[in-house]
């Protein structure tokens, strides 16, 4: 449910209320100055000495030093409350989207979300700032004006000065909507082209690798004309409608000069009173342009928080439900799939088709089958990234689907494909899994000690951050040992010390100025340090080489003892010494057993095995053959 825009302004109901007073206070000084530069005008012809000029001068300043501070009170209270308006949507927003389902992600684009977080807040916040400041000071300073003018000057006078306001009124209704639908497009065109721009600089090693650059360029320029397009129209829309309030001000002050003037000579009103009423009129031209401001500051900012407000109104397809039960606090490691059918939507083919199986706690079991068999979906099911129908799976003799979603993820490791790293120093990275708002991470092998961030702190935490990484890593996280020894295991430790800053490296984007296979190891390490009661690695071995998989799989077995592990796997390498293999074949489980049972049953598992042993046998030919020429 998106949270109201009202509530999020009244929240700081004070500071606007304090900065309105401000600025009231400002109008009504200000009209003050107008009435003394028509009394000197009139005293100067009346008689006025020195002195007396003297006075109403000095009065004048003294008003304008009031104003003055004055002013820089409201520009605190109304400016600075909109910055923490925007914040808090932001941090909403931020909080919102974390809690919605992997499919979501799937189907929006990165630049689009990343417009809700700069373009949209920004005109959100000119929308509670700027624009509230602009029609409150229009409206206020406009009846105190033209009660002024009204009652000091000449009524009539006064009327002929308002009919550009009533001009103002109606056009500006219509350059509202206008102005609404255009930004709003606007928005739009923006998020296509920042997405364009992300997944270009994302895939720039692909580009260069394809010799893409100039198509690359025709695609970026087509978006680039598209945004350029939407902006026009926005800038053009503005340009018409900002002369016209000049025009409509040069009209207004050419009428009072002539009929005014007129009242002067006729002796109706004194020369200082027409100065005062210019004066008044010339004041009257900011409330004239305000209006102009705030309605397209407004009408931008309707059209943002129309877009936010639709990405607030989306809703998780995963979360703890009527068959959740909040009393589960922990799980155990044995899982049991049963009769297990999924698709990932109605169109789509099952993935599976009644599939069935027993993983033992405590126990490694590897998963083996030909691309698009499942394997991977296992490891979505286990962490219910996706939905399954109640009872086709249980963790811990429960329903996977009465397990809160936090318990369940927290005691699942998964080290997937994608091996993602933060930018972030090394060392955070492997100790991402074991960060928490107030507890310890769990009991040894690993023992740690954690920087608690508590909610008072965060702006600070926030600041120390971005100017000393190296220092906030070790105040994150103290244990560097539990660290190393998690990084020995996954046997990415003397690569990281090799490094000028070992430890606290801070890796590029995504862990791009990581190898894959150091990537892959470092996520490893991440997922042992977690030491979760079940750990999946999704195909997480196969940018290593041989060696290298028989130390990492060397130290799951000592680091592993008593937890349920579950190696999924293209290479019999991999999985041959587990203690039960699950071969999965057109949404089944064709083959299980242990290696030496498989390899007896002469199947599907023993071809495999014999197929990619014979690849190793060509490729150590090839090699010796390389190696003699």
């Amino acid at each position: 449910m998106a949270p109201s825009l009202l509530k999020s302004v009244l929240k700081y109901k004070w500071h606007y209320l304090g900065g309105l007073a401000c600025l009231l206070l400002v109008d009504y000084l200000e009209l003050f100055i107008p009435q003394l530069t028509g009394e000197i005008t009139d005293g100067l012809t009346g008689g006025f000495t020195g002195s007396m000029v003297l006075r109403d001068a000095l009065l004048i300043v003294a008003v304008a030093t009031v104003v003055a501070a004055l002013r820089l009170g409201w520009r605190v209270l109304i400016f600075g409350t909109s910055r923490r308006v925007e914040r808090d949507l932001r941090e909403n927003l931020y909080s919102h989207l974390t809690t919605l389902s992997t499919s979501f992600f799937q189907h929006q684009k990165t630049g689009d979300l990343m417009a809700y977080f700069t373009n949209d807040m920004d005109a959100i916040r000119m929308a509670v700032g700027p624009a509230i400041l602009t029609t409150f000071d229009g409206i206020v300073l406009t009846a105190m004006v033209l009660a002024k003018m009204i009652l000091y000057v000449d009524g009539k006078l006064t009327l002929l000065a308002m009919v550009p306001l009533l001009v103002i009124l109606v056009g500006g209704s219509r350059y509202g909507k206008l102005m609404s639908r255009r930004y709003g497009k606007k928005q739009g065109v923006f998020a296509a082209l920042s997405d364009r721009v992300q997944e270009s600089i994302s895939g720039i090693r692909v580009i260069k690798a394809f010799v893409r650059e100039a198509r690359e360029m025709q695609d970026f320029q087509k978006a680039n004309q598209e945004a350029r397009q939407a902006n026009l129209k926005v800038v053009r829309l503005r340009t018409v409608f900002l002369p016209l309030l000049d025009g409509l001000i040069g009209v207004s002050t050419a009428l009072t000069l002539l009929y005014g003037g007129s009242l002067v000579i006729s002796g109706k009103i004194s020369l200082g009173r027409f100065v005062a009423f210019n004066s008044y009129v010339v004041t009257l031209v900011w409330p004239m342009l305000a209006a102009g401001e705030s309605i397209t500051l407004l009408s931008q900012g309707a059209a943002s928080w129309k877009r936010v407000k639709a990405l607030f109104s989306e809703t998780p397809e995963i979360a703890d439900d009527g068959l959740t039960d909040q009393s589960i606090q922990t799980i155990g490691g044995d899982v049991v799939f049963r009769d297990l059918h999924f698709r990932y939507a109605s169109p789509l083919p099952e993935v599976f088709s009644g599939f069935t199986a027993d993983i033992p706690a405590g126990s490694t079991v590897g998963v083996l089958g030909r691309t698009g068999c499942g394997k991977s979906t296992l490891a979505s099911l286990l962490s219910r990234l996706y939905n399954v129908e109640p009872g086709s799976i249980e963790i811990g003799g429960r329903d996977i689907r009465t397990i809160p979603l936090s318990v369940l993820r927290e005691n699942i490791a998964v080290v997937p494909q994608d091996n993602l790293l933060f930018s972030d120093t090394i060392q955070a990275n492997i100790a991402f899994g074991v960060r928490t708002l107030d507890e310890a991470p769990p009991d040894p092998p690993f023992q740690a000690k954690v920087f608690l961030r508590k909610n008072e702190a965060v702006d600070q935490w926030i600041e120390q951050e971005m100017t000393d990484r190296e220092s906030e890593t070790d105040r994150l996280w103290n244990d560097l040992e539990s660290v190393m020894d998690a990084a020995k295991a996954a046997d990415v430790h003397d690569n990281i010390m090799d490094f000028p800053k070992q430890y606290a490296t801070v890796v590029g984007e995504r862990g791009v100025t990581l190898s894959g296979g150091q990537k892959q190891r470092a996520s490893i390490a991440r997922a042992l340090l977690k030491d979760a009661e079940i750990l999946i690695l999704d195909d997480a071995l196969s940018a290593v080489d041989t060696d290298t998989e028989a130390h990492i799989l060397s130290a799951l077995r000592q680091w592993r003892q008593g937890k349920t592990t579950i190696l999924i796997a293209h290479r019999v390498s991999t999985v041959q010494h587990a203690d039960k293999i699950l071969y999965l074949e057109d949404g089944v489980c064709a083959e299980e057993g242990t290696h030496e049972s498989l390899m007896a049953l002469a199947g599907r598992y023993a071809r495999l095995y014999e197929q990619q042993q014979l690849e190793l046998q060509l490729q150590a030919e090839q090699e010796a053959l390389h190696a003699a020429e």
